[in-house]
């Protein structure tokens, strides 16, 4: 199952991202992410495996929020970008060329995550902060508040 695999590696992430935060306990409200539609990660089995790793945690209740990200190529023959299509195995539609060059709906990555602090106004994370799942490896850049 991928994305229990996923879940994981968001976890992991989030959880040092806590970690960074020293003395002040972030209480986790919503997590954005973005899934490309070429990942062949299905966004209700991600909610529903989200669900089950984060409940008794400190991150239960908090919501899952899932923006899809569209596939998106350029044709290498001719330079046009296209949406490419399964029944059409993927190739560009001006001129017949297998898919060469993705330019988006790979990506699965943190956009944002809102939380609360002890004691302080709920605080978005700015969207420049952010960890990404590139297909085999999970690197981030740990968000941290400012």
């Amino acid at each position: 199952m991928h994305e229990v695999d996923m879940t994981r590696a968001l976890l992991q992430s989030l959880q040092a991202w806590k970690q960074a935060q020293s003395a002040q306990q972030p209480s986790v409200r919503r997590v954005h992410l973005q899934v490309g539609a070429f990942t062949c990660v299905e966004p209700d089995q991600l909610r529903v495996t989200w669900r089950a790793a984060t409940t008794g945690s400190w991150l239960q209740g908090a919501e899952l929020a899932i923006e899809t990200i569209a596939l998106r190529a350029r044709c290498l023959s001719c330079g046009v970008s296209y949406g490419p299509r399964a029944e059409q195995a993927y190739r560009s539609p001006c001129c017949d060329q297998p898919l060469e060059e993705i330019l988006s709906g790979r990506e699965l990555r943190i956009r944002s995550v809102e939380y609360d602090l002890p004691d302080a106004p709920s605080t978005p994370l700015p969207e420049t902060a952010a960890a990404a799942v590139q297909p085999g490896s999970f690197s981030s850049s740990h968000p941290s508040a400012r």
